[in-house]
């Protein structure tokens, strides 16, 4: 997606939307219509704002359409199909989650300071934006397309692949005599955390967050 559905800090929280400037004045007869690419994001805004709701796992194009106040057939001249919506708030996700990713790599020297930040981010992300969560955690996308299981299962796959590498370098420094051992064991351990800490979240209508008592939790698994 070459949109994004709103603009994000640099936690990945969404800024509060701007006045909408194409507003149709005080008791003008019609009001003007958003242009192709704005539609797309506001589809896509809709639908993350609808998956924060409780019970909302779900979501038919008919109750989007009734939401955004449009007919069906309108949706589908911006998307091909609901799972082409749901991939482009994966895709919103992958880029938002991986740009901060690559930033902490980037800015921090230290493995284990680098596996403890992205763990945080991921997990802050999540908690700022409850809608996506949903989908982070694959319980809207249950009765969706198989691929957009696949494609989130992916996301994580890469998020472990990361985190293995900034602990093989923080195993290397520790003067590990199995870095890849340990680097793979203790990925595979936080990817997990990440995971239920997310599903956790979407499945208690989003009481318990994701970053509760982080600092502690990632003390006990990293030693």
């Amino acid at each position: 997606m070459s949109e994004t559905p709103a603009p994000y800090d640099a936690t990945g929280a969404a800024e509060p939307a701007p006045a909408a400037a194409d507003a149709a004045p005080a008791g003008a007869a019609t009001r003007k219509r958003p242009k192709p690419g704005e539609r797309r994001i506001q589809i896509l805004q809709t639908l993350a704002a609808m998956l924060e709701q409780p019970g909302a796992d779900r979501i038919t194009t008919a109750a989007l359409a009734a939401r955004l106040d449009v007919s069906e057939a309108a949706l589908y001249r911006h998307f091909a199909s609901k799972a082409q919506m749901f991939e482009g708030l994966i895709e919103f996700i992958e880029q938002s989650v991986f740009t901060l990713v690559n930033q902490i790599v980037e800015r921090e020297p230290q493995g284990a300071a680098q596996a403890q930040k992205i763990v945080a981010v991921v997990l802050q992300f999540g908690e700022k934006n409850p809608g996506m969560t949903r989908v982070m955690a694959g319980d809207a996308l249950v009765f969706e397309n198989e691929r957009l299981l696949v494609r989130m299962n992916h996301f994580f796959d890469r998020v472990e692949s990361q985190l293995r590498q900034s602990l093989r370098s923080a195993a290397d420094e520790g003067g590990s005599i199995t870095p890849t051992v340990e680097a793979t064991a203790m990925a595979s351990v936080l990817t997990s955390f990440i995971i239920g800490r997310l599903q956790r979240y979407a499945r208690s209508n989003f009481k318990r967050l994701p970053t509760e008592h982080l600092d502690v939790g990632l003390r006990l698994l990293l030693g």
